[in-house]
């Protein structure tokens, strides 16, 4: 958990909102929770979708996680969403690509500790850990 600590700490430092916790984790987390999205199983579903099945893969089992690039984040989630968290936190739509994919393989890979996407219920009790612990 290394790799996360640092991202997650360069993050808070980074100032992109209201110095309480870290506004882009919370966005991430929200992400992964959205029951209307499909929650994590449907943000990976987006990877999938844009031919980043593998990358996003590598995160989720249990060895080194692949790196994503800010463009594919764009690919990915789209300019709509990547547009509407960037008005959210005050940042450009390069910087939001920029920072998940420096956060999103670390908070995914702790979303899945035994290489699979945990069912609803698991999830919501390691999303609470992972607020706690970086929130």
């Amino acid at each position: 958990m290394g790799l996360l600590d640092s991202v997650l700490g360069s993050l808070s430092q980074g100032g992109s909102g209201s110095g309480s916790g870290n506004p882009l984790l919370q966005v991430v987390l929200s992400m992964v929770n959205d029951p209307n999205s499909g929650g994590l199983a449907g943000l990976l579903s987006k990877f999938q979708e844009h031919d980043l099945g593998n990358i996003a893969d590598s995160w989720v089992s249990t060895g080194k996680n692949l790196p994503i690039s800010g463009d594919q984040i764009q690919e990915a989630l789209g300019s709509g969403q990547l547009g509407a968290i960037a008005q959210q936190l005050g940042m450009s739509q390069g910087d939001v690509s920029s920072k998940l994919a420096e956060l999103l393989p670390g908070v995914v890979d702790n979303l899945t500790p035994n290489g699979q996407v945990p069912d609803t219920g698991s999830l919501g009790g390691l999303l609470g850990s992972l607020t706690k612990r970086f929130g």
